[in-house]
């Protein structure tokens, strides 16, 4: 059976050059059950992702050609397309006149967050409230 993994990162911009990748979010589809892992910035390293995603045949974004698989590349040195065939589900969605953000594409969908309001310039004062401040209800709130 085709085992799928899902990925998104946080960060604290769009510049792979001048931003740093602070989050990833791996969850791979098992038997109808999803084994999630997250990393936060002191965990991220190229071994410690490809053994998160161990299992899966396909990896699933969501304008993660653009941003999330090359910030990947660039921070951590891997190109995950070499191990892994790749869907970004932001063109699929397109195709199926689902189009904005993937928040506008969840509400769309019917799909319903926990934290709603939480969006990327909210995770990087999230982010930054956690290095900071040592705030770890800021991290789980950006893990949620």
């Amino acid at each position: 059976m085709k085992q799928r993994a899902y990925l998104d990162i946080e960060t604290t911009g769009l510049s792979s050059r001048y931003a740093k990748l602070t989050v990833i979010g791996v969850a791979v589809e098992e038997s109808r059950k999803f084994r999630t892992v997250q990393f936060i910035e002191g965990d991220l390293s190229p071994k410690r992702l490809l053994k998160a995603l161990k299992g899966a045949d396909e990896i699933y974004t969501y304008n993660g050609s653009r941003f999330d698989l090359p910030f990947i590349r660039a921070k951590l040195g891997v190109d995950l397309r070499g191990y892994f065939k790749h869907t970004d589900l932001m063109y699929d969605c397109r195709r199926q006149n689902l189009k904005g953000g993937l928040k506008v594409v969840e509400q769309l969908l019917g799909i319903n967050r926990k934290l709603k309001d939480i969006d990327g310039y909210t995770a990087v004062l999230l982010w930054h409230d956690y290095v900071n401040n040592k705030n770890k209800r800021a991290l789980r709130m950006l893990l949620e």
